[in-house]
């Protein structure tokens, strides 16, 4: 009984994470040039990666296999691509 219950919890927590993910064509589509940083996040959630200096911020929502990243200037966005969505 507990074998099954928990492979049926593991199928569960899978789903919802699969079905809960925020790199979508969909909300790639809603990202703009001159967009701010809280924008972007409140679209896509915390980013996975972020790296910066002097005023340039890149930062990367995914893996190497399905991602979308975003290059900000001045907490604005001014380049975005997206991978395996």
């Amino acid at each position: 009984m507990f074998k099954k219950t928990g492979f049926w919890i593991l199928i569960a927590a899978v789903s919802l994470t699969i079905g809960c993910s925020k790199l979508t064509p969909e909300n790639y589509d809603r990202l703009r040039v001159g967009m701010n940083y809280d924008k972007v996040v409140s679209i896509l959630g915390k980013a996975d990666e972020c790296d910066g200096a002097m005023g340039l911020k890149s930062c990367t929502w995914g893996n190497e296999k399905r991602n979308i990243k975003v290059s900000f200037v001045g907490d604005k966005v001014v380049v975005f691509s997206g991978h395996g969505l």
